[in-house]
């Protein structure tokens, strides 16, 4: 059904919603191109709706976009129910769906990363700058319960983030403080229906035993509103920690040759949740890992750093000198990996320079520090140089930015440590 221009603003039972659609937009820093992810269900119907509304209002131009998992038999043709209701809202809509073989592992946690990664690149190649989501209060107290049974920290139980930044487009949660059942009564005001995923009431799934666990933790007086009030009081802890690890990283982190050394005497000073966060950290940026080691191997690490001994963890080396030790990459994590001219190495590193036809980025290696003469001048250690990004051609040398044999190459990290210990 179409959408009209009859916005609500700041009177009846769509305030609430409409503040929280409103609210994502700065005033001075409008979209042009914004899309909604959509799944069929009661929550991203209602943001899709309501957004369809807002953009009216606004003039903003809006989007829909559908991931078929291609897990259930029925899943083309919910995205083709999607496609209709878009229709019926002139909503452009585009389906993406996640062609994979049999996964191993964690069948939802694989799921949600192919479904971000392809809904990152076709808003980026849609010059679409936003993405909205649907995920509502009652989403952030399942999530509660979840790492709850994990025995998670702070940053597990503050919930869901409400945006992040993923290749360039803003994912948003508009609706996190919302219940689902203010998003259904929406709905059924409008007369828009939805679909309900069958998976919803598979117990096998953590977040469905959650829900469950909700219903049955209510006469205790532990409800979605409760849970959410929890999450804000760690947030406003959280930033405490996250600030105090920021003035540490400044003080005790040196930025050196794609590795970070850390000071041991300001280290050794520094409160154990400083420590934890910062070498976490640097093992993430390093790495690119999405997520933090498990906490008994960052116990490991930290065991043996008090030690003063080395360690290796999650694709990097950890080494103890004099008054300081260093986190690097370690040489078998990047041994055969290769990137063009135009990609980034090892998902860090950008290498300009006079590129021709037949060369590529690999790792310097042993084999090719002993071409380079001069590295010692550089100061940087074998370690971090034989990790650092070479120019190739076959298997002749042609640059290495790092070990004193520029050749015309350059060789950057795109984002600094700094930087990303600030947004994590």
């Amino acid at each position: 059904m179409p959408v009209g221009d009859d916005w609500p603003l700041q009177f009846g039972p769509d305030a609430a919603l409409a503040v929280c659609a409103q609210a994502v937009f700065s005033a001075d820093q409008k979209p042009d191109r914004v899309a909604v992810a959509v799944s069929g269900g009661s929550d991203s119907i209602a943001v899709l709706h309501l957004m369809a509304r807002l953009a009216t209002h606004e003039g903003f131009a809006l989007h829909a976009v559908t991931v078929d998992h291609a897990l259930r038999s029925d899943s083309a043709a919910e995205a083709a129910w999607v496609a209709q209701i878009c229709a019926g809202l002139a909503v452009p809509h585009q389906v993406l769906r996640w062609n994979h073989a049999a996964i191993a592992g964690n069948l939802m946690d694989a799921a949600r990363r192919a479904r971000y990664g392809m809904m990152s690149d076709w808003a980026a190649g849609q010059n679409v700058s936003d993405v909205l989501l649907g995920h509502t209060a009652d989403d952030q107290a399942e999530t509660f319960l979840m790492e709850l049974a994990r025995r998670a920290g702070i940053d597990g139980l503050v919930g869901m983030q409400p945006q992040w930044q993923q290749g360039g487009v803003r994912f948003l949660r508009p609706f996190l403080t919302i219940p689902r059942a203010a998003l259904r009564d929406y709905l059924s005001r409008q007369g828009v229906g939805w679909l309900d995923d069958p998976s919803n009431d598979n117990d096998r799934f953590a977040r469905v035993k959650a829900r469950r666990a909700l219903a049955v933790l209510k006469p205790l007086g532990i409800t979605v509103a409760v849970l959410g009030g929890v999450m804000a009081n760690l947030r406003a802890a959280q930033g405490a920690v996250l600030a105090a690890t920021r003035d540490a990283a400044a003080r005790i982190c040196t930025e050196r040759a794609g590795g970070v050394v850390f000071d041991r005497p300001q280290w050794a000073a520094t409160g154990a949740e400083e420590q934890r966060r910062l070498l976490v950290a640097a093992l993430r940026w390093i790495s690119g890992a999405g997520y933090a080691p498990r906490g008994s191997a960052v116990d490991r690490v930290l065991m043996a750093l008090a030690k003063g001994q080395g360690a290796t963890l999650a694709g990097c080396r950890i080494r103890v000198s004099g008054n300081g030790f260093c986190v690097i990459r370690e040489p078998r994590a990047v041994a055969g990996l290769v990137a063009a001219p135009e990609q980034l190495w090892d998902g860090r590193w950008q290498v300009r320079g006079p590129f021709t036809q037949g060369q590529e980025i690999r790792a310097l290696g042993m084999a090719g520090l002993r071409q380079c003469k001069d590295w010692r001048a550089t100061g940087y250690s074998r370690d971090a140089l034989v990790v650092s990004p070479a120019i190739w051609y076959d298997e002749a040398l042609i640059a290495a930015p790092l070990a004193g044999f520029p050749a015309g190459f350059d060789a950057r990290i795109v984002a600094s440590f700094n930087q990303f210990v600030l947004s994590h």
